[in-house]
């Protein structure tokens, strides 16, 4: 195991690696902005290295920096938690050149699995289901056209090179794939600097559902249950539960072969998630994540397994702490909170005036902020994660009623009402909803 490690991420995932490894006894460092001066992740670290000013791409995007405050702090590895950096595959190789440890996949599966075009033909070779889409990427909005019509509407639009819902419209005829194609395109081009886009025939009332993957030292790709992420506004997820309501025995156990098929294709190594479109009994590949997902606390709830323990000792070349065929136990329901408004869902940074948690049997809060602390719009505005565990689904539903009733955030406009409506929703608590769900409840205000 590491003596140092770098966490090269803030808020609330820079917190959840520290505390494994402070538990594990490794050395955590972090890296903070002018702007997270104060921050809890900068406190309860070991030690804590200023990057640059508030924003990302003068600090935490600043690839030298980040390596730079490794070899000061005399780190051996580093952790990227989501976002920003972490699936990158240049910085990646760069903290391997450097004589580092990078906790995640190798560069090459994180560059082979990042293109949406080339992760879909690769995982078409691997025989794991993939929608009927285009195999290369459209030139423009014409090709895209022509395309449609042998696909047959409606269509997902999808930037090629994204993630995170960004650059991604469904188009039901020829007038909305050119509107959306553009729109797709410019936001590719901004976003992750390629405009490449491709098209998948869109599943209607389908089910966003992904699978836990985690590479081991050995060799081996093993899974730990499925995650359903269908609760989502503008194709991002804002609350996910363990197990999928939507998925029955015989179609999990496809979903797994498959996952532990396309992890195999890339020869993974460490933890990511396979995602996939579900509707009835069939499922199809949709992305992979090469890292840790915001939704990976509601998996280690149900399984007792800490996941980001899995992704040090695979990296130290050593084997998983507990029995890979561990079955899950329980239920769990995890909601992000974000400063954002209930309705729109538009950021709303300020001061934190209020904050106080909800506890208790089952209840999980990973935060990146408290009272005081100022939420800044330099940042994804997630402010924490509110998991709940219990025996069963009913019994996990009401107790996250509950959390949700006791959670109190007041200064910057908060999300926490639409999660009281999420919770009463007729269609969410049967728990036969899909990826429209969110859409539909925002349709009757």
């Amino acid at each position: 195991m590491f003596d140092t490690v770098l966490v090269a991420n803030r808020g609330e995932i820079a917190r959840r690696v520290v505390r494994t490894c402070q538990r594990l006894g490794v050395k955590a460092v972090t890296v903070h902005s002018e702007a997270d001066a104060h921050a809890l992740h900068v406190v309860e670290s070991d030690e804590s290295v200023l990057i640059g000013p508030a924003p990302p791409t003068e600090s935490y995007l600043d690839q030298l920096k980040v390596l730079e405050a490794a070899r000061q702090t005399g780190a051996q590895a580093v952790h990227p938690g989501y976002g920003f950096l972490a699936e990158n595959a240049t910085f990646a190789q760069a903290v391997i050149d450097a004589g580092l440890t990078w906790i995640g996949p190798s560069p090459d599966a994180i560059d082979r699995m990042g293109d949406k075009i080339n992760a879909r033909n690769l995982m078409s070779a691997a025989g794991v289901p993939v929608a009927v889409g285009t195999p290369e990427p459209l030139a423009d909005v014409e090709a895209a056209v022509s395309a449609a019509k042998e696909i047959g509407y409606p269509v997902m639009v999808k930037a090629s090179a994204g993630g995170g819902g960004i650059g991604m419209g469904v188009a039901r005829d020829e007038a909305e794939l050119r509107t959306s194609f553009d729109t797709a395109r410019t936001r590719a081009e901004r976003f992750f600097g390629s405009p490449a886009i491709l098209l998948e025939r869109y599943m209607e009332k389908a089910r966003h559902v992904e699978v836990q993957v985690l590479g081991l030292a050995d060799g081996r790709v093993v899974t730990l249950g499925e995650r359903d992420c269908s609760v989502q506004r503008r194709h991002q997820k804002v609350a996910e539960e363990t197990p999928s309501p939507g998925v029955s025995p015989e179609l999990r156990a496809r979903m797994l072969a498959g996952a532990v098929r396309a992890g195999e294709a890339v020869g993974y190594r460490n933890a990511g998630t396979v995602e996939c479109l579900v509707s009835g009994d069939e499922f199809v590949f949709l992305e992979m994540n090469t890292r840790l997902q915001v939704e990976h606390p509601v998996t280690e709830l149900v399984h007792g397994v800490d996941l980001v323990e899995q992704q040090l000792l695979v990296a130290a070349g050593e084997p998983a702490s507990y029995d890979v065929n561990v079955q899950s136990d329980g239920h769990a329901i995890e909601l992000r909170i974000y400063a954002e408004d209930p309705v729109r869902f538009l950021p709303g940074p300020g001061t934190i005036t209020r904050w106080e948690e909800p506890s208790g049997e089952g209840i999980r809060v990973d935060a990146g902020y408290r009272k005081g602390d100022v939420v800044t719009p330099y940042y994804d505005p997630l402010l924490a994660k509110l998991a709940v565990w219990a025996p069963d689904r009913d019994e996990a539903l009401q107790r996250t009623r509950d959390a949700v009733a006791a959670f109190a955030v007041e200064g910057p406009k908060v999300n926490l009402p639409f999660f009281t409506e999420l919770l009463a929703n007729a269609e969410f608590v049967s728990g036969d909803y899909d990826t429209g769900l969110v859409e539909r409840m925002r349709a009757k205000k």
